[in-house]
């Protein structure tokens, strides 16, 4: 036996699972499987296609001592699979909700912190903990067991190590690892399984050596790039992400 609030609005090709619990104030697209034991709070938006496993815990209030029960939401995408046991907390008054995209996998124990904006086809390993809005870009994959601090910023196609404790933002297309976390170079095979050419990698590759093997600070590096290397979509991109980066980037590996 689930409970049903009858509030939620549940589209008639979804599947409820035995022992659900699904809040007022809920939305689930066509096709959407929610299994045994899972929780959908008050606030949660999910799309089509998406399955959520056993004892899964969706738009559960935040855990941040500022929240007093403002009307926020958690607001999940399409084609998601969200394993055993995650959670995924709705917004506070900063960002008024949480995102999680499309296509993306969650594995077991992730948690999502509230006011977190994760991308799309993301791959986050099990038990993964993201504190209070953090933000993953899009082809990112973060290894088991990493561990991210409050406000920082994930870049697309970045490739974690997993048990990595992260602080600083990692620009696009980087290879994170070691203790602190640091720069180990671009994900090339990530890269190139996603059908960039070589002309992009070698561009990106060059970029990272002004960035990390020049001893230039940030700020030389990124002029340096601006001045020296030809404008294109992948230069704009990266040096755009750490101009506007408020925690800065991880340092390179020595």
């Amino acid at each position: 036996m689930s409970f049903v609030s009858p509030e939620a609005q549940i589209a008639e090709s979804a599947e409820i699972g035995p022992f659900v619990t699904i809040e007022r104030n809920v939305v689930i697209g066509e096709g959407t499987r929610v299994m045994s034991g899972a929780v959908i709070c008050e606030g949660t938006r999910i799309g089509k296609n998406c399955r959520i496993f056993p004892n899964a815990v969706i738009g559960a209030v935040p855990q941040d001592l500022k929240f007093v029960g403002e009307e926020t939401t958690c607001e999940i995408g399409d084609n998601n699979t969200i394993r055993e046991f995650v959670t995924i907390n709705r917004g506070t008054a900063s960002k008024n909700r949480t995102v999680v995209g499309s296509n993306n996998l969650l594995m077991a124990y992730v948690h999502v912190g509230h006011d977190c904006v994760l991308g799309n086809n993301l791959i986050i390993s099990n038990a993964c903990q993201f504190a209070g809005e953090v933000e993953i870009n899009d082809f990112a994959v973060v290894g088991g067991g990493s561990l991210v601090h409050q406000f920082t910023r994930i870049g697309s196609y970045v490739m974690v190590q997993g048990g990595t404790r992260v602080g600083k933002d990692m620009p696009p297309f980087a290879m994170v690892g070691r203790d602190p976390a640091t720069c180990e170079g671009i994900n090339l095979i990530g890269m190139k399984r996603r059908g960039f050419n070589e002309q992009q990698i070698a561009e990106v590759q060059e970029i990272y050596r002004y960035l990390y093997q020049r001893n230039l600070n940030t700020t030389q590096a990124l002029n340096a790039i601006e001045a020296e290397l030809p404008q294109s979509e992948l230069r704009d991109k990266i040096v755009n992400f750490i101009r506007t980066s408020q925690r800065g980037i991880i340092r390179g590996a020595k």
